[in-house]
């Protein structure tokens, strides 16, 4: 099963950080359990991500649509998105690392989900609302390190707004399967060991049904 690993820490070569060791715990898991998983790294903060504004993928497309030339810099990121949105069709299983960043998610994971949620590309609009195109066995995984507990069902929990954004572009936009969450949390609030065993056992119970 091809997987896509998009890792969105700003931070990340730092393998310090619980983002990184969440991918760490999730690569091992991989090779111990599942060792014909073909895995693709993205670090998508070493990585040029155009703009869904009036200077970047807005002007690209309207141009496009005008059957006007693309200058040499705007081929160059028509370029990079057509090769992030096949790179992201051609995988079966994308898994997402990051830190929560003030209840979101990182800035520049928005500037992707911008370059694949595109219609006709990942989903298609009909007289009855949007149609998700990701529909033959598609799953998706968010592996999320927080400095606070989103699952005591008190106020923080519905400020958990990185997971149910991705959760619904991913499954009622896309048309994913499903897309589920292996959760770091408590950073600040926790030992090291408690999170990352805590981490461990969400994501041996999580993966048997990911990679059916």
């Amino acid at each position: 099963m091809k997987t896509l690993l998009i890792n969105a820490h700003p931070n990340y070569y730092n393998m310090n950080t619980y983002s990184a060791k969440l991918q760490n715990l999730f690569k091992h898991e991989i090779a111990t359990h599942f060792p014909d998983t073909e895995i693709t790294t993205l670090n998508i903060y070493e990585t040029v991500i155009p703009k869904l504004d009036n200077q970047q993928l807005l002007n690209i497309w309207e141009k496009q649509n005008n059957h006007q030339k693309l200058d040499t810099i705007e081929s160059q990121l028509f370029n990079i998105w057509t090769e992030l949105i096949t790179q992201f069709k051609e995988h079966h299983r994308i898994v997402i690392v990051m830190p929560m960043h003030n209840f979101n998610i990182p800035s520049k994971l928005k500037d992707y989900m911008d370059n694949i949620l595109i219609a006709r590309e990942t989903f298609k609009y009909t007289s009855d609302g949007s149609v998700g195109l990701m529909t033959d066995n598609y799953k998706g995984l968010l592996l999320q390190a927080s400095g606070s507990v989103y699952t005591n069902n008190d106020r923080y929990t519905k400020l958990e707004f990185s997971y149910d954004y991705l959760k619904a572009m991913f499954e009622e936009i896309m048309g994913f399967d499903s897309f589920n969450i292996v959760r770091a949390e408590g950073t600040a609030i926790y030992s090291d060991n408690e999170v990352m065993t805590n981490a461990q056992r969400e994501m041996f119970n999580k993966l048997p049904a990911f990679y059916k």
